[in-house]
């Protein structure tokens, strides 16, 4: 076994010896830095939260924050993190430290690290524009700016992953409120200017578990191939959870987040297709409100140290029917490329999944991309009905796509989550509204079809009377939406 190793801290830790199905949160409290705490193991909470070193597009560095609680250790290998103990020390704190501290941010002080690691992620974000703090103890009060978006440019989004029992979140707020800019000899601002690490390719076996980093796309296709045993993660938001809930181990995992053919996005003139592993902040970055649907959508899954991981072919690739990208996708009408050594074909998207968590996708298969075409509706809407507006799963997710021309809806797609075994399109409420007019007469008639689509179940997050009722009044609130718009639009 090659050496491995990951910086933390400024300082290389080996990795030798650590088994290789260990969390990054497990290895760093192992190896004496219990600063990240584990509050659910499911990255729901962010107590565990550290910042990994990632390129940026002009060659620099970001610091991004993620949930170690869910990072295989050996997904580190040759990169860079920074813990809580990294950005501080009680002699010497940090700015987000030393901001929380005056603010009243920690009384508990259990969640403070993943706190004070996710604010530094958003205190060095290289287009934040940040004021002079002083100037602003009114404003922060009493905001009368943007209640998301503080007056130094700070973005409260950026702690959506991170919950605290104890504080309310006001004083978290008045300190991330008064965070200036990164000092010109701030060593983590200077880290920025350099690239971040490059890419290794790795091959661990302890005790007869095994964690393969693949060189290239060729060489991942080939261990899928000749393996049958082999297990696919990319940001394994979904993978960490099954590990650290329902202690499931796999005796080869293959990690291909960081393969370039599959971090691509692209906009052609007829189609966007963004690359399987692309964590889902960074499309969401990059397309910039180019697909709206995907703009209402991305926001509202989970958290941004969620989607700082989680990527569309994780999401696709596990089959699951409560996935949030989905019923979007479906509305979109997009279709999924999959690779293996034989080459590569192209499957639409409502005839991928075959059963729960069952889909077309064969083993030695792996998806490549998702392709949208830009054809696009011009009235869409994405629906999550969960118990917590972030950082839930849905239980029901409803996404619209619809023309509507002349006062007469022309064309309609339709996806749904949470009601049936798979995602699926409503095809019968679509086929109730074209042709017919965009009027209240016609909604109410095709809510009642879809209020009657899928096969919805009752669990824990929702029984399926409920469910059913929110299938019926989603169409209604569009319409609610669209007529309100139209009115402000001619106002």
């Amino acid at each position: 076994m090659a050496d491995t190793a990951v910086t933390v801290n400024g300082n290389s830790r080996p990795l030798a010896g650590t088994p290789a199905h260990a969390t990054a949160l497990d290895w760093l409290r192992d190896s004496g830095l219990s600063g990240s705490k584990e509050g659910c193991a499911e990255g729901e909470c962010g107590a565990c939260a550290m910042l990994l070193a990632t390129p940026t597009p002009d060659g620099g560095t970001a610091w991004t924050p993620v949930n170690a609680c869910l990072v295989p250790v050996y997904a580190l290998d040759g990169q860079e993190i920074v813990t809580a103990e990294g950005l501080g020390s009680p002699d010497d704190l940090h700015p987000v430290q030393e901001k929380l501290a005056e603010a009243g941010g920690s009384q508990c002080g259990y969640c403070t690290p993943g706190f004070a690691c996710s604010m530094a992620g958003e205190y060095y974000r290289a287009d934040r524009t940040a004021a002079d703090a002083d100037a602003h103890d009114e404003s922060v009060a009493c905001p009368v700016h943007d209640p998301e978006h503080g007056p130094n440019g700070f973005d409260l989004h950026a702690l959506s992953g991170n919950l605290c029992r104890c504080t309310g979140y006001r004083p978290i707020r008045d300190a991330a409120y008064t965070l200036g800019s990164p000092e010109a000899d701030d060593p983590l601002r200077q880290r920025l200017d350099r690239p971040a690490p490059s890419t290794v390719a790795t091959d661990a076996t302890v005790d007869g578990a095994r964690f393969v980093r693949p060189a290239t796309l060729a060489d991942a296709l080939r261990i899928l191939h000749d393996e049958e045993a082999a297990l696919l993660v990319a940001g394994s938001t979904d993978w960490g959870v099954e590990v650290n809930i329902r202690g499931r181990r796999a005796p080869l995992v293959v990690a291909i987040e960081q393969l370039p053919e599959l971090r691509t996005l692209t906009i052609g003139e007829d189609v966007v297709e963004i690359g399987a592993a692309l964590p889902l902040s960074e499309v969401e970055r990059r397309l910039d409100g180019r697909i709206p649907l995907l703009a209402q959508l991305l926001p509202q899954f989970a958290s941004r140290l969620i989607r700082n991981r989680a990527t569309f072919g994780g999401n696709l690739g596990t089959g699951s029917p409560i996935g949030d990208t989905p019923p979007a996708l479906l509305a979109l009408r997009a279709r999924v490329v999959l690779a293996s050594v034989d080459g590569e074909r192209e499957v639409d998207l409502a005839e991928y999944f075959t059963g729960y968590r069952q889909t077309v996708k064969r083993p030695d298969e792996l998806i490549k991309a998702v392709r949208i075409p830009l054809s696009l509706a011009t009235t869409t809407a994405f629906h999550k009905i969960a118990k917590r507006r972030f950082d839930d799963i849905s239980s029901v997710a409803v996404a619209f796509a619809l023309d509507i021309s002349g006062g007469v809806v022309t064309g309609a797609t339709i996806g749904l989550g949470g009601v049936a075994a798979t995602p699926l399109r409503a095809r019968a409420t679509e086929e109730a509204l074209v042709g017919k007019p965009w009027d209240v007469a016609t909604v109410k008639a095709a809510s009642e079809v879809l209020r009657g689509e899928g096969t919805p179940m009752s669990d824990h997050r929702a029984s399926s009377a409920y469910r059913s009722h929110m299938l019926g009044t989603a169409l209604l609130k569009l319409y609610s939406q669209t007529t309100l718009a139209s009115k402000e639009v001619s106002a």
